[in-house]
């Protein structure tokens, strides 16, 4: 896959900003990236018309530039090189497209905030029409990179879930899992009992999970991870399981094995980016192959 040489990290001046820094600095040194961007957009029109006049006399982007270089040079300890991006852009949306653009960004780091004092609606749009890799990274998450979980449904879209972890794989000795929940034909459960469908199905999913992985051709070392869980459960499975197997990392596509639309994400994936979550989530885009 194409290295992952320019990262842009998104900070927003509250309390995630260091956790954000502190895991682009781990993930830079990791994947030898060349530059990471630190961008911030100063929401003027927030600002209300009385602290707008306290504030005319201050040069507020030089002002939250400092305070952003001091963060950064305490948090930020790989050795690479960085830059702090400003601007008063009253879309931050755009804002964000166009310097992924001009700077070729590779990999987007966003903060996961969910149930927290973030929204996610940001993310969200980003997620959605952004071509680089995105991160989104949650407040309270361990700072390390032992194992990871892909996503697998067996679509073409999963295949560049592998390229991601197989790039990652040539810089640190990691545990490769692909991961597939899947559930029991219940149709069938008034006349024929479970016990005796479950090491078919076992069976089943083993056959179908080393298809795929020839079919994916992965150079590096994959182990196989099976969930048992009804369909709408998914992504609440995944979280589940992810905790209980100590997961440093999870990889899952942009679209489903369902999903027609340019703009539409898969239906797993929208949930899991919805969901309050203690592990990263790398959402891998077409992009990857390219």
């Amino acid at each position: 896959m194409k290295s992952i040489k320019n990262v842009l990290v998104g900070l927003d001046l509250s309390s995630i900003d260091e956790q954000l820094i502190k895991y682009s600095s781990f993930f830079s040194e990791l994947a030898e990236v060349e530059k990471v961007y630190f961008v911030h957009n100063i929401k003027r029109y927030e600002i209300s018309e009385i602290l707008e006049k306290e504030l005319e006399d201050i040069d507020l982007e030089e002002l939250i530039t400092e305070e952003l270089k001091e963060t950064i040079d305490k948090n930020f300890t790989a050795d690479v090189e960085w830059q702090v991006l400003i601007s008063d852009d009253p879309y931050t949306e755009s804002l964000i497209s166009y310097i992924v653009n001009k700077y070729s960004i590779d990999l987007l780091v966003l903060g996961n905030k969910n149930n927290e004092s973030g929204s996610g609606i940001l993310g969200f749009k980003l997620l959605r029409t952004i071509r680089c890799q995105f991160l989104w990274v949650p407040s309270r998450s361990n700072i390390k990179m032992d194992k990871i979980w892909i996503g697998t449904d067996f679509s073409s879209a999963s295949k560049k879930c592998f390229s991601f972890s197989s790039y990652l794989e040539t810089k640190k000795s990691i545990q490769i899992e692909a991961v597939h929940v899947y559930s029991l034909p219940i149709h069938f459960s008034p006349y024929v009992n479970n016990s005796k469908i479950e090491p078919k199905m076992n069976s089943y999913i083993d056959k179908k999970l080393d298809n795929f992985l020839k079919k994916v051709d992965y150079t590096g070392k994959v182990q196989k991870f099976k969930i048992l869980g009804r369909e709408a459960n998914v992504a609440s499975k995944l979280k589940k399981e992810a905790y209980k197997n100590n997961v440093d990392l999870l990889i899952v596509a942009d679209k489903g094995s369902n999903t027609f639309s340019n703009l539409t994400l898969g239906s797993v994936t929208e949930d899991l980016f919805n969901r309050e979550l203690k592990i990263p989530l790398l959402v891998a885009k077409d992009y990857i192959g390219d």
